[in-house]
């Protein structure tokens, strides 16, 4: 099992407070790897690091927007200097405006664009060049199932996660001659804590997510964890430029009938 093990790797977990994010970093510290946490909101920061050292997990946290370049370039190089280098990156901060496309201000619009994929790219670019020199590295971008499909009400965040799965690609075109290896994780729909008020029988959406996936449940949090720490480890040296979707089977099947058992 050494494929899978992250022992002496330091993983920097953009947006990592919280959710889908913070599970994947606790996959990422069960395997060995040091925690470094990003995030814009002190407090959140806070609470997480203090979550992540009641379970044993060597944590550190910075406070900075990933659209920020010149603040994200000096924390990068503040945490290269002060801690070492960054062997994981995980691009997994991301925001989400549920506006029907007529109505959306530009500037949402543009919002959601910087966040969720200029912020990876300025991410990616900046520890990037570090791995090149050193010849090693992995970058992990979350993607999305609106990397591939589209939704009501998304078009800025389906527009932001589709250019994130063709910059993942392009990204491992130009690096893997570095040994770099860049991929992506697609969650599909997870039980967090804001998904909880839809998710109870009777519920529109809940019977929808349910009856939609072969699976026939909402994936746990901890269903990332084998998929990032995978793509984290050498077990993937020779994956290089794919979106894995951790969906329970959404994409593969057209769906059933709503009679069909």
């Amino acid at each position: 099992m050494n494929l899978f093990s992250l022992e002496n790797k330091k993983a920097l977990i953009t947006g990592g407070t919280h959710g889908l994010g913070m599970a994947m970093a606790e996959g990422l510290a069960n395997a060995g790897a040091e925690l470094i946490i990003t995030s814009t909101t002190p407090s959140k920061l806070e609470d997480a690091l203090a979550h992540y050292k009641s379970k044993g997990y060597k944590a550190s946290g910075f406070i900075f927007d990933v659209t920020d370049e010149k603040l994200a370039a000096e924390k990068v190089a503040e945490i290269e200097s002060t801690i070492g280098a960054i062997d994981i990156l995980v691009n997994n901060a991301g925001i989400i405006k549920r506006v029907p496309a007529e109505d959306m201000e530009i500037s949402e619009f543009r919002r959601v664009l910087d966040v969720d994929i200029t912020g990876a790219f300025i991410m990616a670019q900046l520890v990037g060049r570090k791995m090149i020199e050193r010849k090693e590295g992995k970058i992990i971008n979350i993607c999305s199932m609106m990397s591939e499909l589209g939704r009501n009400t998304v078009s800025a965040y389906a527009a932001a996660k589709g250019g994130l799965k063709m910059l993942t690609r392009n990204l491992a075109t130009e690096w893997a001659k570095h040994n770099i290896q860049v991929n992506g994780i697609g969650p599909g729909y997870f039980a967090t804590s804001q998904t909880a008020p839809i998710r109870h029988n009777g519920h529109p959406f809940n019977d929808f997510i349910v009856g939609r996936t072969p699976a026939g449940r909402w994936g746990d949090p901890e269903d990332l964890q084998g998929t990032a720490v995978f793509l984290a480890s050498k077990a993937s040296d020779f994956v290089n430029g794919q979106i894995i979707y951790v969906d329970g089977g959404i994409l593969a099947t057209i769906g059933k009938p709503s009679n069909e058992n």
